[in-house]
This record gives structure tokens, C-alpha cells and sequence, in this order.
């Protein structure tokens, strides 16, 4: 066993080779799989559906917010992986009874790319880490500004919500060169109670968490009539990890539909 201390803080007694692996996030359980660890990973949220074929193999321990403990006891893991924004802070407390459980947090592009490192580490797979890290680097590295649009990206509908500040989605849309519209606004996801206070000249709808559709387009315009509207996949502005390599060209192609005015 060694000792780490973990993204939030917390100090954690692992395995130096870990066998049997629970992932509460989803972005993080694709990100092992890219890591090699097929075969390690036994248990996973039903919202961890990639990589598509390999997730089968591994069993289903309730969602994200709502962890079913007992599952994951049955499955006498040596290791489990949460991430503060995923998981609720009961559900950590509890595993932490039945294995170590590191503790991931991600709010930039920063902080996901340490988040792989991380990964790396405490699996016994660092050069896959740092190699993955790499190609994300070059990846985001053909990236280049845009003019500094005001963009607001939705997440929710019913009430509306937005990303704000120091979230990853944020974070990308400053790497595109464009100026976060909620970032005014408190919170990390603010509930968007005065539209008119906001501005935006563009507003991206996500088709994830919740799936906005060309159908939602007309009432988002009636809000704010000024800005042009498009739909976007919420995977590659919020999976952070493996998904990244992929992300980087959908942001550039993205950029250029913006550019050309294209939904």
C-alpha cells in the first residue's frame, strides 16, 4: 500500500498495483480504458457508456449521484474512483468504508490534464498517461482564437442553467477565444433567472445532460432574440480525458460553423 493524497485533499492508503477498479464518473472511466485497463475495471455508473464495446463487460452500480453501495461491496474492489463534481460527498463516505476512493476535480483544461496524470499514477500506468497527455496537448495545440464572441452555453432547460466560472466547459470556451456570458453569473451552474441581464451574441445548446433539439430553438430565440443559436455535443465541451483528442478538431470545425453562420 502507499499513501496519496488525492484532488481534493483527502489522504488515501492504495494498492501499488490496483486489480479490481470502480469508476463513479464517466469521463474518468473512459479515460482508464484508454489507459489499458481493460480487464481491471469492475464496476461503473450506467451513465459511464464508453468506450462502447468494453463497457459491457463491467457491472452497473446505480448512477452517479445515487451510487448503489451494496453492488459495489459485492464487488470487492481494491480501488475506487469518484469525481467531486459526479458524486455526492455521502456516497464517498460511505465507499471509503468498503476501499480507498480517490477523489478527482476538474474545472479546466488545466486540471484535466492532471486529472490523466493522476489516473496514471495510482493504476500503474503512468506512460500511458503522460503519452495520452501528450496527444491531447497537440491536439488543442491547432487551436486558435476566435474573436471574442459572448457565447452561452445551456446545460438545462426547466430551469434554464448555464455553465459559469471555473467549470471545464468554461475553460474551453476561453481557449476558443470567446467570453463566457454566465461567468457574471454565481455559482459554477447558474440557474438563469433574468435572461435579459445577460447578452450573448451566441448561445450553444448541449444535447447533454439535458438533450436540446432543434424543437428548443424558437423559445430560445423569443429570450434572446439578438443571438445566434447552435446545438452542440455536450461530450466533447464536457467529457474531459480521453474524449479531448477527439474534442479538439469538433471545437475547430465548430468554430468555423460560428464563423460562417451555419446552425
Amino acid at each position: 500500500m502507499r499513501r496519496v493524497t488525492d484532488s481534493v485533499g483527502r489522504t488515501v492508503e492504495i494498492p501499488l498495483h490496483p486489480q479490481r477498479i470502480v469508476s463513479l464518473c464517466p469521463s474518468q472511466t473512459e479515460t482508464l480504458f484508454a489507459l489499458g485497463l481493460r480487464g481491471r475495471i469492475v464496476g461503473r455508473t450506467r451513465y459511464c457508456i464508453h468506450p462502447t464495446d468494453a463497457v459491457k463487460e463491467v457491472s452497473v452500480v446505480g448512477g452517479t449521484k445515487k451510487v448503489d453501495i451494496s453492488q459495489v461491496q459485492a464487488l470487492s474492489p481494491d480501488l475506487i474512483i469518484a469525481e467531486k463534481e459526479e458524486n455526492t460527498r455521502e456516497d464517498v463516505e460511505a465507499l471509503s468504508s468498503i476501499a480507498p476512493v480517490y477523489v478527482t476535480n476538474v474545472e479546466s483544461y488545466a486540471d484535466a490534464l492532471e486529472s490523466i496524470l493522476e489516473l496514471g499514477e495510482i493504476t500503474g500506468t503512468s506512460a500511458a498517461a503522460e503519452q495520452l497527455v501528450r496527444d491531447i496537448k497537440k491536439a488543442f495545440a491547432s487551436l486558435r482564437p476566435s474573436s471574442p464572441l459572448r457565447v452561452l452555453y445551456l446545460i438545462w432547460r426547466n430551469p434554464y442553467m448555464a455553465a459559469g466560472a471555473r467549470t471545464y466547459i468554461g475553460s474551453l470556451l476561453e481557449i476558443l477565444g470567446w467570453i463566457n456570458a454566465a461567468a457574471v453569473l454565481p455559482g459554477r451552474y447558474p440557474m438563469i433567472e433574468a435572461p435579459s441581464l445577460l447578452d450573448p451574441e451566441v448561445i450553444l445548446l448541449a444535447d447533454e445532460p439535458y438533450p436540446f433539439k432543434e424543437k428548443h430553438i424558437p423559445e430560445i430565440q423569443r429570450l434572446w432574440p439578438q443571438a445566434r443559436v447552435f446545438l452542440v455535443k455536450g461530450d466533447y465541451f464536457s467529457w474531459y480525458g480521453a474524449r479531448m483528442k477527439e474534442a479538439a478538431p469538433y471545437l475547430a470545425g465548430l468554430q468555423e460553423r460560428i464563423l460562417k453562420g451555419s446552425a
